[in-house]
């Protein structure tokens, strides 16, 4: 992993890893995340106004290249206030390249000049194929032949994995949720009305061009858990 400064070094003991998904909506478990050594959050997910639900407190923020204008649109949120925070911004290499070309690099690049206290770190390009390399041992697909692109939580998972002693996942329903009988219907965002988060899933797993496999990622977290320190709650992941 490396940034636009350094290479990042991260040692938790307890992570939190908070979902964006709508399952967060009215758990009331703010307080019990902001009690853990390492908090990771996703993309563009705020904290403000959601305190009670998600917490307050962010350690770690992984973000899609797609989602990094999401967050230039409140840079002070997020680079002024939150300047603790480590960013680690996944993303193609044609989006990284730091020639002059990469257009997130460049993005970030410029973020730093203003907020010259931001910790942004970008994936480098053996990392990102590294990433690809889990998904195909693990699925035995090919990401590129399978036309999927991997999900911010698939990034996550695997630096937190290298990262933290033990891991709390909250509000990541499971890869059979969805067909499960009178399942919680919920925004795919907590932060936003939109789609049901159901329908995204099953929108993006048989898309045939640049979906997410949702639901081929979660099965591998539910195995990754009987290996690794992982718990899912709200709701809970029986494993077998």
């Amino acid at each position: 992993m490396a940034c636009i400064l350094k290479p990042l070094q991260l040692d938790c003991d307890l992570c939190a890893i908070v979902s964006n998904s709508g399952q967060m909506v009215g758990q009331k478990v703010g307080n019990e995340i902001d009690r853990y050594s390492c908090i990771w959050r996703m993309n563009n997910a705020p904290t403000k106004g959601y305190e009670e639900d998600v917490g307050r407190m962010t350690m770690i923020r992984v973000v899609s290249h797609t989602s990094v204008p999401l967050l230039l649109k409140n840079p002070d949120y997020f680079f002024k206030e939150a300047n603790t925070t480590i960013y680690v911004i996944w993303g193609p290499f044609r989006n990284m390249r730091k020639d002059g070309n990469g257009i997130v690099y460049n993005m970030l690049k410029k973020t730093v000049e203003v907020y010259p206290k931001a910790q942004i770190y970008v994936t480098t390009e053996k990392r990102m194929s590294y990433c690809d390399g889990v998904f195909k041992k693990e699925t035995g697909k090919d990401r590129v032949q399978s036309g999927s692109y991997l999900s911010t939580g698939w990034f996550t998972f695997i630096l937190a994995m290298d990262a933290c002693y033990g891991i709390h996942v909250y509000g990541m329903i499971n890869d059979t949720y969805c067909k499960t009988e009178g399942y919680r219907k919920v925004p795919y965002h907590y932060y936003e009305q939109g789609r049901d988060e159901c329908d995204e899933y099953f929108l993006h797993e048989h898309a045939l061009y640049g979906g997410h496999r949702f639901i081929t990622e979660k099965k591998v977290f539910a195995k990754w858990a009987t290996k690794h320190r992982i718990i899912f709650t709200h709701p809970n992941w029986t494993m077998s």
